[in-house]
């Protein structure tokens, strides 16, 4: 039986993934146990953990705690994140701070504890759930596409670092996915609308996510259009901010 952590455990893509692995060891990062009782309380092979993902002590405990009792992680899924899709001069310090804390370096301070754990066994897969917003920039996704760059920056040196010893690294990087994401990051749906065409529905995700645990994967990058959108962003990229610019042209 395998162990496998996810974070932002509460988001409608682990409801999907945790559908799909009936057979595993789950251990359930939120910040709400109460919410997170609701959804898995009737799943066998779970555990549930309220946690502030944002205080690296505190994971620190945990990583400790886990394997104290589990004896190994076999699987990270860095699922949690949100987004703010505003114009550069309306977001606030305190905006900028809470997002890199939540998509960003809670990420990274996960990985790297785990990551320590896995060299020393010389064995795992860190799976993070990034986006497409991490390798294309738009319009209004300046803070949104700051923490993800980042993100997937930070996964592909550890890749690099950790390849000798056999563990596996892969980003995932999503368009827009119909969760509940968007009740935070698009209140009034105007994002939502001019993205409708490159809409993914969380259970394909889910599955595709799910095949790839336990292979040498780089990377997963969702829909097909959006990934041909972001090679041709990469060799023309002038063109390409152009078109981005009348394209993903949001509000």
């Amino acid at each position: 039986m395998r162990t496998i952590i996810i974070t932002g455990a509460s988001g409608g893509l682990a409801q999907e993934m945790v559908k799909l692995l009936p057979n595993d060891q789950l251990i359930l990062l939120g910040r709400n146990k109460e919410k997170l009782g609701q959804l898995y309380g009737n799943h066998a092979h779970v555990e549930l953990i309220e946690i502030d993902i944002t205080d690296d002590s505190v994971l620190e405990d945990l990583v400790a705690d886990l394997y104290l009792r589990y004896g190994k992680i076999d699987v990270l899924i860095n699922n949690a994140g949100y987004g703010i899709f505003e114009e550069f001069d309306k977001i606030s310090e305190q905006d900028i701070h809470q997002m890199f804390e939540v998509n960003t370096f809670a990420l990274m301070n996960l990985s790297r504890r785990i990551g320590c754990r896995m060299k020393e066994s010389r064995k795992g897969h860190i799976i993070n759930i990034v986006s497409m917003a991490g390798l294309i920039a738009t319009g209004k996704s300046s803070l949104y596409s700051a923490t993800k760059f980042a993100a997937i920056g930070f996964s592909n040196a550890l890749r690099l670092e950790l390849m000798p010893d056999g563990i596996y690294v892969t980003t995932v990087n999503p368009g827009p996915i119909r969760t509940g994401f968007f009740d935070q990051a698009d209140p009034d749906g105007s994002y939502l609308k001019s993205v409708d065409r490159f809409l993914l529905e969380p259970d394909a995700v889910a599955r595709k996510i799910v095949r790839i645990i336990g292979k040498n994967k780089r990377e997963l990058n969702l829909p097909v259009l959006l990934n041909l959108a972001h090679k041709f962003y990469t060799l023309f990229p002038k063109l390409a901010d152009k078109l981005a610019g009348e394209t993903f042209n949001y509000k």
